[in-house]
């Protein structure tokens, strides 16, 4: 007798089932995804313990015929392909025809359905895999899928799942994402007896965002629109070099493929620590792709830390011949026929569109004084800052500080028990002669707020509040006011007052200029009197002789000089001699670490932030309105005033509306 042999369908279907179903949200996208091809427009989700007792998905749609639900449950039945040619232009988001059969062979599954054609429904119910019970019902139209005690015969894969609520935040996550991607839709998530989410139909994506996550969040997002690119399609027989021209001399049109991105992000300075805030869809279809990943993390380069994730909601839609859905089981996976075509695409849109908007971050005040009955009292600052140190243990000041005659209240009250991250440089007193501004005051008067009486000073009148200008375009019309600690500008505008850290936007500003001067190919140099002598270790060699002709190119003229041995003759002209060997060494850390593998752009982008912060006016450093308004002017003719070349905000901003709420005014 021969070894290979059939399985049987049950054996099949589990085997299946471990590709399709990996948790309880495999089951409810699998779910999910036939009801918004049946074209359904109102769905309510019911789960129970995390999806593990019960899975319940309510729909509007279309509904099934009697024949048609049984054949539903049989592998590789689908009403959504006909032959192999469908599979290259797929524009449904189910098309395998293994989800209810693995679903089914790994759980207890009711189905209720009707179809509009008939006038009596259809349920069966189906345990392990085995049919029960297939029988008339009265039903509306629409269909009902219930799936209990998932993984109850099969206990070893029950064991792999997490922790109830674990399960259930991929649940809620699931539903949030198509709930985004539909907005003309209802989605209602109830989990027992409580309502995690209930969204209506709503006109625009803006709408929706805003129901799911709120204003705050909509306030930082920025919204690409719709942009829309051609991609010229070459003949196959034809080289890609004659294609163009041929196309262009025939007389007939040339095959063209039509792709649209729409959606929001968030603006540099919204920094998540990890992906979940990504929502990438193709055709509407919920993807995690590594190359849309990617392009997002490219538009993103110089203005995000590389540990930061942005805020992001991507429609893509292209022509279904330009993508391969069937490469993964799951259908999270996705293949573009012309990739390169598609993460430039998305780079770009992404990049042009934070160029355009310019977005600025802004704050609120974090600290108030509570109405509490202590007598006044005006105590020296350094008595003051004394006192804040000799307080209880972190743990103990959680919620409320209180101090005598003060009571500081909200986020800033939450003090972290963890030692405190040291900023990188340590601010000098501040001096105070005039006419230069100084914030560091000899005293702190505290005193408790009055009892509310009839307001004397009139109101702040309503239609003379300025709207809240949220572009670093008004850089330009800021009027500097002094320094704070000679490290960051204070300056007023229409709307508000900002703060402008000097080191970063200097550090944009010479980043903008080295990397114009670098395309251009009209880098300046300095000549150096005597040769500068570098050595390296055998890591930096290997990335010495990999990165030469860039570091020629952005200005430094260097040459070996003996084994593990450079010679540098001529710098960038902006560079100071005593930080040549440090912004050397620092370029070879950098391709050490980061670079090696990358593009070459991303490389010369390095190249150039660390010439550009080691030029820059450094912080504690005594600057003239002069200087000032230069710095700011110059900030202001930039691409990107938003954040340094490493990721770090350049300016906040706090509107006059913030200011006037403080003072009562509003």
């Amino acid at each position: 007798m021969g070894r290979i042999r059939i399985l049987p369908d049950q054996v099949a279907n589990k085997i299946a089932a471990g590709e399709v179903v990996e948790r309880p949200a495999s089951v409810l996208k699998e779910l999910l995804e036939n009801s918004l091809d049946a074209g359904a427009t109102n769905f309510r989700v019911e789960v129970e313990s995390g999806g593990r007792r019960l899975i319940r998905i309510a729909d509007d749609g279309c509904g099934m015929l009697r024949d048609d639900a049984l054949l539903a449950f049989e592998r590789h039945a689908t009403s959504k392909l006909r032959d192999v040619k469908d599979l290259l232009s797929i524009a449904t988001l189910g098309f395998r025809g293994e989800a209810l059969p693995s679903i089914a062979s790994v759980s207890r599954l009711q189905l209720e359905t009707r179809s509009a054609e008939e006038t009596t429904g259809t349920r069966i119910e189906i345990a392990g895999g085995k049919m029960l019970r297939c029988e008339e019902a009265a039903l509306a139209g629409g269909t009902v899928v219930t799936v209990r005690d998932l993984f109850y015969n099969v206990p070893a894969r029950r064991k792999f799942l997490r922790t109830e609520p674990t399960e259930l935040a991929h649940i809620a996550s699931l539903v949030t994402h198509y709930s985004l991607a539909h907005p003309d839709k209802t989605f209602r998530l109830v989990n027992g007896a409580s309502e995690l989410l209930h969204v209506t139909p709503v006109a625009t994506s803006a709408e929706r965002v805003y129901q799911v996550f709120g204003s705050q969040v909509l306030e930082d997002l920025v919204e690409i629109g719709v942009r829309e690119r051609e991609l010229l399609i070459p003949p196959p027989s034809v080289p890609p070099s004659q294609a163009i021209a041929e196309y262009r001399s025939e007389p007939d049109e040339p095959p063209v493929r039509n792709f649209r991105l729409k959606g929001f992000f968030s603006r540099p300075q919204v920094q998540k620590a990890n992906r979940n805030s990504i929502f990438i869809f193709v055709n509407g279809r919920l993807i995690r792709d590594r190359l849309l990943l990617h392009a997002l993390s490219a538009a993103y380069h110089n203005l995000m830390p590389p540990a930061a994730y942005p805020f992001t909601l991507l429609f893509l839609e292209c022509d279904a011949e330009e993508v391969d859905v069937n490469v993964h089981p799951s259908k999270t996976e996705v293949r573009f026929r012309h990739g390169s075509f598609v993460h430039d695409f998305v780079r770009d849109t992404i990049r042009e569109r934070l160029i355009e908007s310019r977005p600025a971050p802004s704050f609120s005040p974090a600290l108030r004084v509570a109405d509490v009955p202590q007598p006044a009292a005006r105590l020296p600052y350094s008595e003051f800052s004394q006192m804040l140190a000799n307080e209880p243990a972190p743990e103990a000041l959680a919620g409320t500080i209180e101090a005598p005659g003060v009571t500081l209240e909200g986020p800033a009250a939450t003090i972290d028990a963890t030692p405190l991250a040291l900023p990188e440089f340590t601010l000098r007193p501040a001096a105070a002669p005039a006419p230069r501004l100084d914030f560091s005051a000899p005293a702190i008067a505290v005193a408790p707020a009055p009892p509310r009486q009839a307001d004397t000073h009139g109101q702040f009148p309503a239609d003379a509040i300025p709207p809240p200008e949220m572009s670093l375009s008004v850089l330009s019309d800021l009027r500097p006011l002094g320094q704070l600690h000679e490290s960051f500008i204070v300056a007023a505008g229409r709307d508000g007052l900002w703060i402008i850290d000097q080191h970063v936007a200097h550090e944009r500003i010479l980043f903008e200029q080295v990397m114009k001067q670098r395309a251009a190919g009209r880098v300046e140099m300095q000549r150096l009197l005597m040769p500068l002598i570098l050595q390296l270790t055998p890591e930096q060699q290997i990335d010495y002789a990999r990165i030469a002709e860039e570091l020629h190119a952005s200005g430094f003229e260097t040459e070996p000089f003996g084994n593990r041995t450079i010679a540098v003759k001529a710098a960038p002209a902006a560079v100071s001699p005593t930080e040549l060997e440090k912004i050397l060494f620092e370029i070879l850390e950098t391709a050490e670490r980061e670079l090696r593998g990358a593009s070459l752009d991303d490389l010369r982008r390095g190249i150039c932030a660390s010439i550009a912060c080691r030029a820059a006016i450094k912080i504690n450093t005594r600057l003239d309105a002069a200087k000032m308004e230069w710095l700011l002017r110059s900030l202001a003719a930039t691409d990107c005033p938003m954040s340094c070349p490493h990721g770090r905000p350049i300016a906040l901003h706090y509107p006059t509306r913030e200011i006037l709420k403080v003072f009562h005014r509003i």
